[in-house]
């Protein structure tokens, strides 16, 4: 079996995106701004990287503990409020 490298905080800011972006009414979901705000929060985290096999990624997930959570849920809600003012996409906004 082929073991890869899985950053788990990368896991969480794109699980928890969802949850934040309905908290923050008006801001453009397009693909782009939602890779916006990850690479800010993102830079804004420490990784925490796990070795696993594929199918045992989710059950590490879980692992993650309420520090992290907050810490990924904060940087995500500081990183909506730095990309939405000023948005990097070429297209019209999406709500």
């Amino acid at each position: 079996m082929e073991s890869q490298v899985i950053n788990m905080v990368e896991t969480a800011v794109w699980d928890l995106m969802a949850k934040v972006l309905n908290e923050n009414q008006g801001i453009c979901t397009c693909p782009k701004c939602r890779a916006d705000i990850a690479a800010v929060a993102l830079n804004n985290l420490k990784p925490r990287y796990v070795t696993s096999n594929k199918g045992q990624v989710m059950a590490r997930a879980d692992n993650l503990d309420q520090n992290t959570y907050i810490a990924v849920l904060v940087a995500l809600a500081k990183a909506v409020e730095q990309v939405a003012p000023n948005p990097r996409h070429d297209e019209s906004p999406q709500p």
